[in-house]
């Protein structure tokens, strides 16, 4: 239950002053629906006007409040621009233009003889001075204009000044409130308080850290009492006997690497505790994830329980099951997949199997955790790419178990240090940090779409020589100006140039069961050239592919890219990844594709993503629907969050939790933003 305090700040904005339907709507463009989300809709900048009497030439440029007399109003036809003549107090003309007013308007707002305070930038047109698109105020007007104005992000319908006024409403019902960060910090830091902070934010004279701190405050708070609540639910010990982990690790053709066998110990040591698992997994592309987890999921077998793989993907659903099929071959374990494709008889079969206990291991997209799907005795949930899940998601699946389940997240794409900790802080964290043996590094070049007869003629020695290769687009279509940049249209040129016996085409647009036959076609080796867009970026394994080419690289962002060129590189032999680029290159673009000539290290390369992009992209928290931050910026996460984690542990620790003085404070911050529904989201998990 929210707070009382907090009751005004989070009313409704139909309930601030003059705001009908109309605007509520208008508002809700912007995501702007509570008072709240007012008072936390910063401006982009701020404009400082300086107010004058007279104008001059010194004054061009800048924004000005200066009292004219409208003496003249000009307009040369229907579409040409209104003018209205105006002479300042010592005899200088100005020029007020405006664009789509009529003349009756320029009457009722600029009556001819009679002065106003006119509000704009100065400049010069020809040799006449002017100012376009001025606001007008009347010389008595109650609301004097502002000489320093916030510029906020707007939407149609919504002027700048409404954007102050609701803004200086909603901050208005912003209480006082008790201190919730430590002392010692804020005196580190000299900060003032939170709606002080709030306040100067508003005018962009500071403000920003606080604000960032307490948001990544609330943030480790909240993952710390979602990990204390894991700590102390009983789930269940699941200890392994070996009867299907020894004979599959025997008939390995390979040894595991150290790092595999680092995670493998801290999984099963997690699965053998009565508390539930919460750990994620991380490692780069091909350092042997799929292994780990498998292993994790027999031991979970072997314990008399089920296990399921979630996928975001059903291509890399199918991947999976492919995968862990051949892995396991020989084992007496039942492996099955659910997509959302499964319909009639054979889905209504695996389901009353599922129910049943006759399937070990399910493999399969978010259908699993439909409501008609049951699990006879769930004990470990694997997440795959767990970055594309919401909280929500994934937890419905832990709702299918009897009692709190194991659960294992994956991510093949590497986070940084401070995104690990602000998103998963509650999770223990593993990483694989080495690659299998025999594996060697993708060697990267660079060169320009000029040259793409050269890399043409490549890609047909290539292929004649037995090899297969990716080639990689931006588009699935392209239009006159882009036809090189697109899947479809680049699949027909190679078509022609190579046998159209040789080349497959994979998109997003295709239907499920067609791209799945053009994949089972590369794989097999019927294929030499799979033609696709980042359908393939996650979870296509074909280690005959040693070439990777990505038509205008450039496009593409540091992590698309090092997932892409990871497809590649997947056996023994020598992979190449050509990046063609475009003649013109902005430095960002610059900077990335020589980061990625240079290294094959992705959690280098997602340091860098971080730097260039921002956390949102990054977690994919767009597609998953989880919000990023309001305030903490990449560079504020990565200077603020450790000390946050670390005041959050004295909160709890030593200042006696959310029931002491500083905890009620506390409490009140978790629902400002809002991590109260995630705690209790994910304690119903």
């Amino acid at each position: 239950m929210r707070p009382a305090i907090l009751n005004p700040l989070f009313a409704e904005v139909a309930a601030l002053k003059g705001v009908g339907l109309a605007q509520v709507r208008q508002l809700a463009r912007l995501k702007i629906t509570r008072a709240a989300d007012l008072a936390f809709h910063l401006p982009t900048m701020v404009i400082d006007r300086l107010a004058v009497e007279q104008v001059d030439e010194s004054l061009v440029g800048r924004p000005i409040v200066v009292p004219l007399t409208p003496a003249n109003h000009e307009r040369g036809g229907p579409r040409s621009p209104l003018r209205v003549a105006a002479v300042d107090r010592g005899g200088q003309w100005v020029d007020l233009t405006f664009f789509g007013q009529s003349a009756t308007w320029a009457q009722t707002k600029l009556p001819i003889g009679v002065e106003k305070r006119i509000i704009g930038k100065l400049d010069r047109y020809g040799q006449k001075l002017q100012i376009a698109h001025p606001d007008v105020l009347a010389m008595d007007s109650p609301a004097p204009p502002p000489l320093r104005e916030p510029v906020y992000p707007l939407t149609e319908g919504v002027t700048n000044r409404r954007m102050s006024q609701l803004v200086a409403e909603a901050l208005a019902r912003v209480p006082a409130l008790a201190e919730w960060i430590e002392p010692s910090v804020m005196a580190r830091h000299q900060w003032g308080s939170f709606t002080a902070a709030l306040n100067a934010a508003h005018r962009i004279e500071g403000g920003l850290d606080r604000l960032a701190y307490d948001e990544l405050l609330a943030n480790q708070l909240a993952l710390l009492l979602v990990r204390a609540d894991t700590r102390a639910r009983r789930g269940r010990a699941l200890a392994g006997s070996g009867r299907l982990v020894q004979p599959f690790m025997a008939g390995l053709p390979w040894q595991l690497t150290n790092a595999q066998t680092r995670v493998i110990g801290e999984i099963t040591g997690d699965m053998a505790q009565a508390q539930p698992m919460l750990r994620l997994l991380q490692g780069d592309v091909g350092s042997g994830k799929t292994l780990v987890a498998l292993i994790a999921m027999l031991t979970a077998v072997e314990a008399g329980t089920q296990a399921a793989l979630l996928a975001p993907t059903e291509i890399l659903a199918r991947q999976h099951l492919a995968t862990l099929t051949k892995l396991a071959g020989g084992l007496p374990v039942r492996i099955e997949l659910l997509t959302g494709r499964d319909k009639g008889k054979a889905r209504e079969a695996l389901l009353a199997d599922l129910a049943a206990g006759r399937i070990d291991i399910l493999v399969g997209t978010h259908a699993i955790f439909q409501e008609a799907v049951a699990y006879d005795d769930l004990g470990l949930v694997v997440v795959d790419e767990q970055h594309r899940f919401g909280v929500a998601q994934r937890l419905m699946l832990a709702n299918k178990a009897r009692v709190p389940p194991h659960v294992l997240a994956m991510t093949a794409t590497p986070i940084p240090r401070s995104l690990a900790l602000t998103h998963f802080g509650e999770m223990d964290q593993s990483q694989i940090d080495e690659l299998p043996p025999g594996r060697q590094p993708i060697e990267t070049r660079v060169t320009t779409r000029a040259r793409v007869e050269d890399v043409i003629a490549g890609l047909s020695r290539h292929v004649a020589a037995a090899g297969q290769a990716y080639w990689v687009c931006p588009l699935v279509d392209g239009t006159e100006d882009e036809d090189e940049a697109a899947a479809t249209t680049r699949a027909a040129f190679l078509k022609g140039r190579l046998g159209a016996d040789k080349i497959g085409l994979v998109h997003g647009k295709m239907k499920a069961p067609d791209k799945d036959a053009v994949m089972a076609d590369f794989a097999a080796g019927r294929l030499a050239v799979l033609v696709a867009t980042t359908v393939i970026e996650v979870g296509v394994d074909v280690p005959g592919a040693t070439l990777m080419v990505i038509e205008a690289a450039e496009r593409f962002g540091l992590a698309q890219l090092h997932q892409l060129r990871g497809r590649v590189g997947r056996g023994p032999g020598q992979s190449v990844c050509l990046l063609l680029r475009g003649e013109e290159l902005s430095e960002t673009a610059r900077s990335r594709l020589k980061l990625m000539r240079e290294t094959n290290d992705g959690f280098r390369i997602a340091e860098e993503d971080l730097r260039l992009r921002g956390y949102g992209e990054i977690l994919g928290t767009r597609q998953s629907g989880e919000e990023a931050f309001r305030f903490a910026d990449p560079e504020r996460v990565q200077k603020f969050v450790t000390v946050a984690r670390d005041d959050a542990r004295l909160l709890l620790d030593r200042d006696g939790g959310l029931d002491g003085a500083r905890g009620q404070a506390a409490r009140v911050l978790l629902y400002l933003f809002e991590r109260d529904a995630g705690v209790a989201l994910l304690r119903s998990g």
